[in-house]
């Protein structure tokens, strides 16, 4: 394909001259043409130009259309990724009495999750009460450690050698005993007591720092950095900008991973606290799911411990008094003095300002400090605006990063809480910079991850780029971009399966001559206002939807030929049931893993109709509950009166038809990991 620039007759002779050359795989020859006789009157050099020209061009229109499709599908991930966070935000209340529900009548670590929830208040004078408390409760010698464990075993004070033990156990995916895990987690919440609300780090010895972004339990990628940029060390101190744990499958791995780091080198390792060091985004994004499974018996105290350190972690860093690191951003009303007074023991939660009885349990001007350190995002667009992707937090422009680093006498800012495509983002005329460090975050292959280092006197940035995973780091550009494509479809279409009867609802209405089919411009139209999402649907329609090669119409129906539900107990006018609880089956699986209090894997009748009428309370559906037990009996497969989670993920998964067909490779590397799901 040329790109088509000059006179006509100038492309003529390009074509033609390509035709010549063997380019254009033709033929046809034009013996007597201008083009040969111009063509055949050129030096050898000049010919190697042309030529260069013509592939210059085709390539630079390959990776223009390339870029494209990267936007394209990049876009749908991130949609998806703020579409939950703004219905984790929604359904806050909804979770606060779920767990305040199952509190009143059963004892399990529910019971502390729905305090924290509830935003308790916690006075000066009470806290060294609390200490005792929770030491009682979580005492590591609560749990003996068995003769038959096999996993690594700890010594205080740890050492350097500790750690490199904890790496390789956990690089054979060997689990820590959960003795071991209280006793890490107390000796941190130690620590990190007396640090400040704003770490001061300095390199006057070191001569330079690392900053790692988000790792979100991608313990690979966390691996890869210690690997090129060695351990920390009094000589290499780190800081690790927050949301260490959610969305990987080995959070619990990464979190005691830095929290041993922190032990054995406390003046050199700095962990802010990011958005998702918060047991209200957590509960939806993974965290706990992973405790449960991997420490069911010790869940409840380990659970207990974490969230105290979480609200004992530091919110910022400042490096040689020049540069602020943040996990979010900054907004026009961020006072670091104010930040820096704050008692931030009383923010268990940030997700939501915690209240009781109508009153807040803290100052509102100091939890809006911190939500807009943690939940904010720069943008090119000048002033200050809520941040109506996130549902939370703001959108900050050059002119508020300008007035804050020069009310605060600063030079830059460096914050994460953004996947970038590269890893890294400089942004406000490069005073600010995004940094990421969790590859092939959404999918295989979609995000490179980075690391900053601050080097020398000027603390001059140094940026290393790298992906975790071999396969992808070999994989060449079409098969990459397969990875990403081939994700990002099978995450929209599940979704737009999950408003199957709203879509066609819409479609018979525009579709009044029952043609099956409708114009391009109202399907995308209906695709936009039913699913809810700001996504280039003109330009994804022929990947999800089949269309008529004379009109250019488009076979709705075709959007839903590849998924169906496994189901075929479910009537169909259960269908609208199914869809709302499907919608939210993030939500509802660790909703019904806090049910099971007992983690014994299976939820009574009585349970399920309960966490089903809440769910309805919250999310405005009416179910009946006639509706809910027939719903209820026909998921209990093997019907003896209790549902195990395999049951009600069968029930309501939806899967592609080829799914038994796929190739285990395409699977590994086209899908998210089921565990982080």
């Amino acid at each position: 394909m040329l790109y088509r620039s000059g006179t006509k007759t100038d492309n003529e002779d390009n074509i033609r001259i390509k035709e010549i050359m063997g380019c254009a795989g033709s033929a046809i020859r034009y013996p007597n043409s201008r083009a040969v006789q111009k063509f055949e009157t050129m030096s050898a050099i000049e010919r190697t130009i042309k030529a260069a020209l013509l592939i210059q061009r085709w390539y630079r229109r390959y990776r223009a259309r390339l870029e494209i499709r990267r936007r394209c599908y990049w876009t749908i991930f991130q949609s998806l990724e703020y579409a939950g966070e703004q219905d984790q935000i929604r359904l806050y209340s909804f979770f606060t009495d779920l767990m305040t529900h199952i509190a009143c009548d059963k004892s399990s670590f529910s019971n502390s999750i729905a305090s924290s929830l509830r935003g308790r208040p916690r006075i000066l004078s009470e806290i060294e009460e609390e200490d005792r408390e929770l030491w009682k409760e979580t005492n590591p010698n609560l749990v003996p450690v068995e003769s038959t464990y096999e996993g690594p075993h700890i010594r205080l004070p740890l050492t350097a050698d500790q750690v490199t033990l904890l790496i390789n156990s956990f690089r054979k995916r060997k689990l820590l005993h959960a003795h071991y895990v209280l006793t890490l987690l107390h000796e941190a919440r130690k620590i990190l007591r007396c640090k400040p609300n704003i770490n001061i780090a300095h390199t006057t010895l070191s001569r330079h720092i690392t900053i790692c972004g988000d790792l979100h339990g991608k313990l690979d990628d966390l691996l890869t950095i210690f690997y090129k940029n060695s351990l920390p060390a009094s000589d290499n101190p780190y800081i690790f900008n927050g949301d260490f744990v959610d969305r990987g499958v080995q959070s619990v791995e990464v979190f005691l991973l830095l929290i041993a780091c922190l032990l054995v080198w406390p003046d050199t390792v700095f962990l802010n606290r990011g958005n998702h060091e918060d047991f209200s985004v957590n509960i939806r994004y993974g965290f706990i799911k992973e405790i449960m499974f991997k420490y069911t018996r010790h869940a409840t105290r380990i659970i207990q411990v974490i969230e105290d350190v979480y609200s004992w972690l530091p919110l910022a860093t400042i490096i040689d008094n020049k540069v602020f690191v943040v996990h979010g951003g900054v907004t026009e009303r961020t006072d670091l003095k104010k930040i820096s007074r704050m008692d931030r023991h009383q923010l268990i939660t940030i997700l939501q300002p915690p209240v009781i009885d109508g009153k807040m349990t803290c100052d509102q001007e100091e939890w809006d400090q911190v939500v807009g350190i943690l939940w904010s995002d720069p943008r090119p667009q000048p002033g200050c605006h809520t941040n109506s992707v996130r549902g939370g937090g703001s959108f900050f422009g050059p002119d508020v990063t300008e007035s804050f680093l020069q009310r605060h006498q600063l030079e830059r800012i460096i914050r994460s809480h953004e996947c970038k495509p590269d890893g890294f983002e400089f942004t406000h005329g490069d005073r600010v910079l995004t940094v990421f460090s969790a590859s092939n975050y959404y999918a295989m292959g979609t995000n490179k991850a980075a690391y900053v280092k601050l080097v020398g006197r000027n603390l001059v940035t140094q940026i290393v780029m790298y992906v975790s995973s071999s396969h992808t780091s070999n994989a060449k550009i079409q098969q990459r971009q397969g990875y990403v494509e081939q994700s990002a479809l099978r995450e929209l279409k599940q979704l737009i399966c999950a408003s199957h009867l709203l879509l066609m609802e819409k479609f018979h209405m525009e579709d009044t001559e029952n043609l099956g089919k409708i114009c391009v411009g109202r399907w995308c139209d209906i695709m936009k206002e039913v699913v809810g999402l700001q996504l280039p649907w003109r330009l994804l329609c022929p990947k999800i939807a089949k269309l008529d090669p004379l009109s250019g119409k488009v076979y709705y129906e075709s959007i839903f030929h590849e998924y169906t539900l496994q189901n075929k107990l479910i009537e169909q006018n259960e269908w609208s049931l199914l869809e709302t609880l499907y919608r939210s089956k993030d939500t509802l699986e660790t909703i019904f893993r806090f049910i099971d209090s007992d983690g014994s894997g299976l939820i009574s009748m009585e349970e399920f109709t309960d966490a089903c009428q809440l769910l309805s309370q919250h999310l405005k559906t009416p179910m009946h509950q006639e509706e809910i037990q027939d719903l209820a009996r026909s998921i209990d497969i093997n019907k003896d009166g209790f549902i195990d989670f395999n049951e009600f993920l069968e029930a309501f998964r939806l899967v592609d038809n080829d799914y038994s067909t796929r190739s285990s490779e395409n699977h590994t590397c086209g899908l998210f990991c089921q565990d982080e799901r």
